[in-house]
């Protein structure tokens, strides 16, 4: 009896512990403990749950990275960030449409005010013709490449010299 009383606490020690390191994804799941043995008294059990930092860092629409091209403006994701020429600073509309938008895929963010880190150009929003926010850089909007498949890729750079990267304060890196 004793043996079988050993092996269910072990058990039961177990499920608890992993049920307290299942956490992670930001949701907060509720359980009821187990009974305790009529030997022990009940115990309130309290646990704390972080979420700012990485779903924080999500957020972030712009910032900072260094690349082969110097430090360069990418989006929250980590992937380069280009200037189209043929848009028109101010303009308020993106002169990338049709094909161009599915190679040139814009820069979306969520708000009017995109989070950034690091980017001292101004940075602002437009309104996409289907309601979204593409995000600008001092007054142009920005796009990232297709062909640019992990964060530090650079190969949209010069693309029909129509297409360069964004540097940190705002300017074009021809």
């Amino acid at each position: 009896m004793n043996k079988q009383l050993s092996v269910g606490l072990a058990v039961l020690a177990l499920a608890a512990s992993l049920t307290a390191c299942g956490g992670g994804t930001g949701t907060t799941t509720t359980t009821t403990p187990a009974a305790p043995p009529a030997t022990e008294s009940p115990t309130a059990t309290t646990t704390e749950i972080t979420t700012a930092t990485a779903s924080e860092t999500a957020m972030v629409d712009l910032k900072v990275a260094s690349s082969s091209k110097g430090d360069i403006v990418v989006d929250g994701k980590g992937m380069s960030v280009y200037y189209f020429t043929k848009d028109v600073k101010d303009s308020g509309k993106s002169n990338c449409t049709g094909d161009c938008l599915v190679a040139w895929p814009p820069v979306i963010s969520a708000t009017d005010t995109p989070k950034v880190e690091g980017v001292t150009g101004t940075v602002g929003t437009i309104d996409t013709p289907d309601g979204k926010k593409q995000v600008t850089v001092n007054g142009m909007p920005v796009y990232l490449w297709e062909k640019d498949k992990a964060p530090g890729d650079v190969t949209g750079q010069g693309v029909g010299n129509v297409w360069y990267l964004v540097a940190p304060d705002g300017e074009m890196i021809k």
